[in-house]
């Protein structure tokens, strides 16, 4: 154990794969619980490496690397999906304590294998396939009548590995390099939504409330807890849903589940073994937040109130803009809106990338939605007086 490793001695420490901004938030909820945080970081500059003290920098995909860091810690958690499934099965075998476990995380890293494996467990999902082949994706688009959905099975986040296609003319060039794909139906959803569940080893489960994303470009843009107008119904068998994948496919620490909503029911699109993106609202906008109730399922101690604690929270993604630094648009945004959260990760400044979030929580949606929307456009350098 490494007895530099900051926090009280008796406490555990909990070792995260990945320095990004899930990393940063997470070691903010540690510092509050008092669990010593160990962190593997891509950089000396990843997000979450600025912040943390205890930081061991090196390659997620060396086998040796992750030996050496995991020797440091009482049980190791990720911030991504990119481990290699064989190296998590090898520290298992070492006797590593991997939450979730690669068994589980398999799932969220082969979309291919995930909708597999929700079909036994009778979650409803998309029609689709695997695809060899040009001929499979020709196959499919002609059942379908029109455009179809073509993912790379590995790999895809924020919209990359995703394409909608009318043929496979479309994806000649993954085709031809020999990348695994899967093609499924292009869904007539009325929205996206996303619901977060949270289950420890000893197999205690809490679901969230059913959140709507709104999404731009394949890419968060802003997040509306609970989701407005959702039929209960169909905020019901998303919970339902998330907590039988949860369970079948014993998972452990936070899951987000994301869902189209149609006129039909909810269909299960994609899952996230870690926080997420469409939970970033439950560190202002509910009792314990996703970052606190990941450390808590990966430790196995009783899990907190996934509660709203007010009628409505927004959330809106800060991407990248025309402004090189988020500072300047601070005291404008605060001094406009005293009740607003800015949440900044520390990144420099590119189009499109995600340099934080803000948050406004109340009863009054369509104000929260002004408010929150304004900061993040202001912050983007979009707004100048």
């Amino acid at each position: 154990m490494d007895a530099t490793a900051p926090g009280p001695a008796d406490f555990p420490v909990v070792g995260m794969v990945g320095g990004g901004q899930l990393a940063r938030m997470t070691h903010q909820a540690a510092i509050a619980l008092g669990v010593r945080f160990r962190l593997l970081a891509d950089s000396p500059t990843d997000s979450a490496a600025q912040v943390v003290r205890d930081v061991v920098v090196g390659d997620h995909r060396d086998l040796s690397v992750l030996r050496a860091f995991a020797a440091g810690c009482d049980v190791l958690t990720f911030d991504h999906e990119h481990v290699p499934t064989a190296h998590l099965e090898a520290l298992e075998a070492d006797g590593v304590v991997v939450r979730p476990g690669a068994s589980a995380l398999v799932h969220a890293q082969d979309k291919a294998t995930m909708r597999e494996h929700l079909g036994k467990v009778g979650v409803p999902v998309p029609d689709w396939g695997r695809a060899y082949t040009a001929a499979d994706v020709a196959d499919f688009a002609r059942a379908a009548g029109g455009p179809v959905v073509v993912k790379t099975t590995r790999g895809g986040y924020d919209g990359r590995g995703v394409r909608v296609v009318h043929g496979p003319d479309e994806v000649e060039d993954w085709l031809g390099a020999g990348v695994e794909l899967m093609v499924e139906e292009l869904v007539p959803f009325t929205r996206e939504l996303a619901v977060l569940v949270a289950r420890s080893p000893s197999g205690q489960a809490v679901v969230y409330p059913v959140v709507e994303s709104v999404q731009v470009d394949g890419v968060c843009r802003e997040v509306y807890a609970p989701a407005p107008g959702l039929a209960e119904d169909h905020a019901l068998a998303a919970q339902v849903a998330a907590l039988r994948i949860a369970q079948a496919l014993e998972v452990t620490g936070v899951m987000a589940v994301e869902l189209f909503d149609t006129p039909e029911g909810v269909l299960v699109n994609e899952l996230a073994m870690r926080p997420h993106n469409t939970g970033h609202w439950t560190i202002d906008g509910s009792v314990t937040s996703q970052f606190e109730q990941h450390l808590r399922a990966v430790l196995d101690l009783p899990l907190g109130s996934p509660s709203a604690l007010a009628p409505h929270t927004v959330m809106v993604n800060v991407l990248g803009g025309d402004l090189p630094d988020l500072y300047p648009g601070f005291l404008h945004c605060l001094a406009r809106d005293p009740g607003l959260h800015v949440h900044v990760y520390g990144k420099s400044a590119r189009p499109g990338r995600k340099l934080g979030h803000v948050t406004v929580v109340g009863s009054d949606l369509a104000d929260l939605q002004e408010r929150a929307r304004h900061a993040a456009a202001y912050l983007r350098g979009d707004i100048d007086g």
